[in-house]
């Protein structure tokens, strides 16, 4: 897969199709992938955010960043994630970058077990709890092609009508200009 150039790359809001796709395994860790991660923290840290996958930026591969405290250095590259581990479960409300302006009330797993590639293509194992558990299960349903609105309740659906009601006719305006 080719991809696109960094510096052009910008994060896409819902509906955007890209964002509904089963990403693909990145087959191999090189400049062009290490350039993508860059580029995906950076956007990251520009919108405030706390994690971003590659298909938000419309690049369908098995990859994502994330930083759950917002400081230097702490930033983390997971390429080809898989769960190990999953446990306990705990509700907390969820926000997405590719979906400004609504929240939804989640149960994920309070534990996290994975295994993912880093942007040097060592594998590593890595434990976490609470937030950064649940920015890892966030990004990879990313991956997978599930969005914070797919799970939602029907008072979600009601109090963030409005809001998805304004990104769907965005989304088909900016699709009627390019058409």
């Amino acid at each position: 897969m080719r991809l696109p150039d960094p510096a052009r790359l910008t994060i896409l809001n819902y509906p955007d199709p890209v964002l509904k796709k089963r990403a693909i395994e990145v087959e191999s860790i090189n400049d062009s992938i290490r350039r993508l991660a860059e580029r995906m923290i950076e956007l990251m840290h520009d919108a405030k955010g706390i994690g971003l996958a590659a298909p938000q930026v419309g690049i369908s591969l098995r990859l994502f960043v994330c930083n759950a405290m917002g400081q230097p250095g702490d930033d983390l590259v997971c390429i080809n994630p898989k769960f190990i581990e999953l446990s306990g479960g705990e509700e907390g409300e969820e926000g997405c970058l590719s979906i400004p302006e609504v929240t939804v009330r989640m149960r994920r797993a309070k534990h996290a077990v994975m295994t993912a590639q880093d942007a040097s293509g060592g594998l590593r194992q890595l434990t976490g709890s609470d937030l950064i558990a649940r920015i890892w299960q966030h990004e990879t349903d990313h991956l997978e092609g599930r969005l914070i609105v797919d799970h939602m309740s029907s008072a979600n659906e009601i109090s963030n009508r409005k809001a998805l009601k304004k990104l769907r006719d965005d989304y088909n305006r900016k699709k009627r200009k390019r058409a």
